[in-house]
């Protein structure tokens, strides 16, 4: 039996093992790939925006326009990622730990900004509260501004963002199942005792993971906010919309500049999440 048992793990090793001319092969496809899509163009920013020196690249981080811009990217991070964060954990909990009807609607609700274009978000919110739009006349009557203004950046940024928490806790919660809980509750604990000392210490690598997602897309999503923000610029700028009208202006310098800081937000993203995957590991 010892004998069988080695054999069929020695044949299941030579099975799942490529040559070496194979393995060196596909690992230089891999970075090859990594190396012109990703590093490159990375690079190239960076060059660009110190092409004329550290002068001339803090000279266009500094300005008032870019100041605003980055302000205001933070502004709606800030607001958009909090409640995103309320949202996700509230759906992840409820989703994988009750049954109740319309379950199945509600995973499809959330995933819905993934299957939509951000373009068409924006152009959903427009239709909806811009001037021309459905409740249009109702907000201008009561002297309220969505569309081309802030809350309707912070609209759609929420909506384009708010799966990435769920999407995070949702399998992981799944996977977990429910019999902490149920014990928990045996031994007499209530339900916000259950949440904060059973079910949040077990997902809150995956929360943070979710949240690190949710904040770069945050602040770098372009589509649905260029649609209602209008361009105004310093007012209604976030950090993407900068970067364009710089480069539409043939201010190559200072476009570059300004994508830097969205570039370095990526490279901490990646960072997070390698020291995060690496935490859930050990």
């Amino acid at each position: 039996m010892t004998t069988k048992t080695a054999t069929l793990s020695s044949t299941s090793h030579q099975a799942l093992t490529e040559p070496k001319a194979v393995r060196w092969l596909l690992t230089g496809l891999a970075l090859a790939f990594l190396v012109l899509f990703l590093v490159v163009p990375l690079a190239a920013v960076f060059v660009q925006a110190l092409e004329k020196g550290l002068d001339a690249y803090w000279a266009a981080i500094i300005e008032p326009d870019a100041l605003a811009a980055i302000r205001l990217t933070l502004i709606v991070a800030g607001i958009s990622v909090p409640l995103n964060l309320v949202f996700g954990i509230s759906a992840a909990w409820a989703i994988t730990k009750f049954k109740f009807r319309g379950k199945a609607f509600l995973i499809t609700l959330i995933d819905l900004p993934f299957s939509v274009s951000p373009v068409i978000s924006g152009l959903i919110y427009v239709l909806l509260f811009g001037l021309q739009g459905w409740l249009g006349p109702w907000l201008s009557a009561h002297d309220i501004r969505l569309i081309f203004a802030v809350p309707g950046i912070v609209l759609v940024t929420i909506f384009v963002t708010f799966p990435f928490v769920a999407r995070q806790l949702i399998p992981l919660m799944q996977a977990q199942g429910v019999e902490e809980e149920e014990a928990a509750m045996v031994l007499g604990a209530s339900g916000w005792q259950i949440f904060f000392r059973v079910t949040m210490p077990n997902v809150i690598w995956g929360v943070l993971y979710g949240v690190i997602l949710c904040n770069a897309r945050a602040m770098g999503e372009f589509g649905a906010v260029s649609v209602v923000s209008g361009h105004i610029r310093g007012l209604t700028n976030t950090l993407p919309l900068h970067v364009e009208i710089l480069y539409n202006e043939y201010n190559f310098v200072a476009a570059f500049a300004v994508a830097t800081l969205l570039a370095l937000l990526a490279i901490l993203t990646l960072v997070a999440k390698a020291l995060l995957e690496k935490k859930v590991r050990h």
